[in-house]
């Protein structure tokens, strides 16, 4: 796998200074929210507010991904109808269980894509239960479009009924499975965010234990995050190996006069060559 996902920061999507302002975030993945950080009276301003932002897409230098709110919510169906359109390249689903929820979600999804003609849009589930710790690996394998397992610790360490500690005994079985699912369904995983924003220390720390249980990166809440994400979660040597293939073998590809071809079994396309080609620069940089 070669991608960056160092980071992937949690922009509120009803603050119109902050969206703008993301424009210039130089993190792997932006990801404006309708979730958490907005409340419920400034959904639908936020779900406008987010629709603009992806007006100007060509504006932000990073992925951009919108986290909905979730599949219990019986929010997820107006969200997607404001924010699937050209612009977006995925979409956080938060608190999944089950593939059940995916599946319904998915559905959705074909729907606004095959109307809006828009090519078929990622999708990261973040696991934030018991259930959906249970049923890690069948969500990470669920779909092709399922790149990433995002781990949500917060929902979790309530669903357990475990008080919140930075370093939380109750949450570690759940850490170190994510990361193995997602790894054994050929995807990525994200770590959890850290939330005191003064402690960089313990930031760094954090980072170092999630990289070591095979974590790609960290969720974000600040700017002020992102460099030290960045420095922790630096691309391997495998990846920078398949970066490599991938480039290679691309070009190759497109020297014939095609466009998405094969490399050890596996698909790649414009999308993966691009990524691959910013690894590979951002290692020689």
């Amino acid at each position: 796998m070669a991608r960056l996902l160092r980071s992937l920061i949690f922009v509120p999507g009803n603050n119109f200074r902050f969206l703008g302002k993301a424009k210039s975030l130089k993190a792997d993945i932006i990801c404006f929210d309708l979730e958490d950080s907005v409340p419920d009276e400034e959904k639908e301003t936020a779900r406008k507010l987010v629709r603009e932002a992806l007006k100007n897409r060509l504006q932000y230098t990073s992925e951009v991904y919108v986290r909905t709110n979730s599949p219990t919510s019986g929010m997820i169906s107006q969200d997607l109808e404001k924010i699937v359109w050209k612009g977006i390249d995925g979409i956080v689903i938060p608190k999944v269980n089950n593939i059940k929820e995916l599946k319904k979600i998915e559905k959705k999804l074909e729907s606004l894509e095959k109307k809006r003609k828009l090519r078929p849009i990622e999708l990261m589930p973040s696991i934030e239960s018991a259930e959906g710790a249970v049923n890690a690996y069948s969500i990470a394998s669920h779909s092709k479009r399922v790149s990433a397992l995002i781990f949500g610790i917060f929902d979790l360490l309530n669903d357990m009924s475990i008080e919140y500690s930075k370093q939380p005994e109750g949450a570690k079985y759940t850490r170190a499975k994510i990361p193995v699912d997602a790894r054994a369904a050929g995807i990525y995983a994200i770590d959890a965010i850290w939330q005191d924003l003064k402690d960089k220390k313990g930031l760094r720390e954090d980072c170092i234990i999630g990289k070591s249980l095979g974590y790609s990166g960290k969720c974000l809440i600040h700017p002020d995050q992102l460099s030290i994400a960045h420095h922790i979660f630096h691309p391997n040597k495998t990846e920078i190996q398949w970066a490599e293939k991938v480039c290679k073998t691309y070009l190759k590809s497109v020297k014939k006069g095609k466009g998405a071809t094969v490399a050890d079994g596996k698909m790649i396309d414009e999308v993966h060559f691009k990524r691959a080609k910013s690894l590979l620069k951002l290692t020689k940089s």
